[in-house]
């Protein structure tokens, strides 16, 4: 006899697509959703494809999708999201505007899928609230909305509003989303069936070319952060990273906290733990021999320091990579 399917509740995502949103983004955003139907053998998600009037929109690579209808015929949506892509300045509108505070007036969650973070910060819907976008556009909304919490990670919810950076990210996010809302197994079996290497988390963050993130005028911040990268196995003072510089250990601290948000030696200590993951998810080292590889005098110094920043023992991460793989035959 079959066992009880343990899934019962009806999840509702709108995706409101505006002119030149990335089909990519919307696609990872999705698919999880109807593999996630498919596993159950329920229906746990409906997907409603909207735009603003009903008619189709082109998205960035020239294709469109036909949408099931005007965002203001929807009824009983638990998030809509909004999705948006390249030139997203160009796409906003008041009747966008109004629409999306109608919602959250409604208590309905919002979320941002690659620029979409955009169009909810210009209409005042994230103030207050943890967020990211794109790399590509993480200057230019500091600079415009300086009350929206921006990170760069590969994707932030923070209460009723989910963003994340576009491209496959929405992939994570979803598959995190799902874990939340039914379970971690029916999760892991969608990333199996996609392929994937494994579920990247929040603390998983965007990979910014340094150079774009700090601008042409930064060389001694870039120099500093290219000497940490090049000494994650002994790890320098920060004395002495003062000194290869050509800076004040106080003025070098003053360029990490205005334009990287942190102090140097938590940048640093964010740069081994990065590189301690991929040794531990990547490799069979030993987990002594990965802390070693990173700077980390011992097993326990190492475990603390992971688990503060990832929120997980190395050594149930590595369990939980593994667990997640297809069994070979």
């Amino acid at each position: 006899m079959a066992s009880e399917n343990p899934y019962n509740k009806l999840t509702r995502f709108g995706f409101l697509l505006v002119p030149n949103y990335s089909m990519i983004a919307v696609s990872s955003a999705i698919e999880p959703l109807r593999m996630a139907n498919r596993l159950a053998d329920q229906e746990l998600y409906q997907w409603p494809v909207l735009t603003m009037d009903g008619n189709p929109v082109t998205a960035s690579n020239g294709l469109t999708i036909t949408p099931d209808g005007a965002i203001d015929q929807q009824k009983q949506l638990d998030v809509l999201f909004v999705c948006s892509g390249v030139d997203v300045s160009g796409t906003f509108s008041k009747a966008l505007q109004n629409t999306l505070s109608t919602l959250a007036s409604k208590h309905v969650a919002l979320g941002g899928i690659c620029t979409g973070t955009y169009l909810l910060a210009r209409s005042g819907l994230l103030d207050g609230y943890r967020c990211t976008i794109h790399w590509e556009n993480m200057a230019s909304m500091r600079e415009e909305y300086p009350m929206a919490l921006l990170n760069d990670e590969l994707y932030e919810i923070d209460r009723d509003r989910y963003t994340c950076a576009g491209g496959s990210a929405p992939l994570d996010m979803m598959l995190k989303l799902i874990a939340d809302n039914n379970s971690t197994k029916l999760s892991v079996n969608i990333s199996e069936q996609f392929m994937c290497d494994r579920i990247r988390g929040r603390h998983d963050r965007q990979r910014i070319p340094l150079q774009l993130q700090l601008g042409t005028n930064q060389t001694k911040l870039t120099e500093a952060v290219t000497l940490m990268e090049a000494n994650i196995e002994e790890p320098i003072s920060l004395e002495e990273l003062s000194k290869y510089v050509g800076v004040s250990r106080r003025q070098l601290e003053r360029l990490f906290q205005k334009y990287l948000n942190c102090v140097p030696t938590r940048y640093y200590m964010d740069l081994r733990l990065k590189r301690a993951r991929q040794l531990l998810l990547q490799t069979d080292k030993p987990i002594i021999d990965v802390a070693l590889a990173c700077g980390f005098v011992s097993a326990p110094h190492f475990s603390k320091c992971y688990r503060d920043y990832f929120g997980i023992p190395p050594r149930d991460d590595r369990q939980l990579k593994q667990s997640a793989k297809p069994a070979k035959e």
